[in-house]
């Protein structure tokens, strides 16, 4: 899971690594820069305690991976280079994604505990998501140094493996997203 987080997280630091290419490159001005940003950061974060509630209610495995591709392809878009509103449409879907992936995730690790304290478990899922997080500016680097759109779709690789990290246990499948007490996420 920590692995996984990573590779979600690594998609709130692309937009913030994305910002100079985009005032050189599409001549973007401070202000329209700034509105990426903004999209990002509103949907990645103010968005998450409305998917908080719903985890709250009801087990979403299957939000987990498609939050974690989500994240990627909305990266990935910004490439299409349809403008000003389709690029902050683009980082919008990124930051919906990765708003989606963590309460989900956050539930699944807690229950792969079956209730206990777990504090250490959290600690190195949170540490996955910054490790993602302080790789985006390379990941980013990397896209770009590639010519034309097939740069741009390796930037869908980590969200490609994310949603392969990130695929419930089976037997959280079929159980709604609970994992018996106990028993780790592997386990299971």
């Amino acid at each position: 899971m920590s692995a996984g987080h990573a590779c979600v997280d690594v998609y709130q630091g692309a937009v913030a690594a994305l910002v100079p290419f985009l005032v050189s490159e599409r001549a973007y001005g401070y202000a329209a820069a700034s509105g990426i940003v903004l999209a990002a950061s509103l949907l990645s974060s103010v968005v998450q305690p409305l998917f908080g509630v719903l985890a709250d209610r009801r087990p979403m495995p299957w939000l987990i991976p498609l939050s974690t591709a989500a994240a990627g392809v909305g990266v990935a878009l910004v490439g299409a280079d349809a403008g000003y509103p389709a690029t902050v449409a683009a980082v919008a879907l990124s930051g919906l994604g990765v708003a989606a992936y963590h309460p989900a995730a956050a539930r699944l690790v807690r229950t792969a505990l079956g209730g206990g304290s777990g504090h250490s478990a959290m600690s190195w899922f949170a540490l996955g998501g910054n490790i993602g997080f302080a790789c985006a500016p390379l990941l980013v680097f990397a896209a770009l140094s590639v010519p034309g759109a097939a740069g741009w779709w390796l930037l869908v690789l980590p969200a490609a493996l994310g949603a392969f990290l990130n695929r419930p246990p089976a037997a959280a499948r079929r159980r709604g997203g609970s994992v018996a007490p106990g028993a780790t996420a592997q386990e299971a």
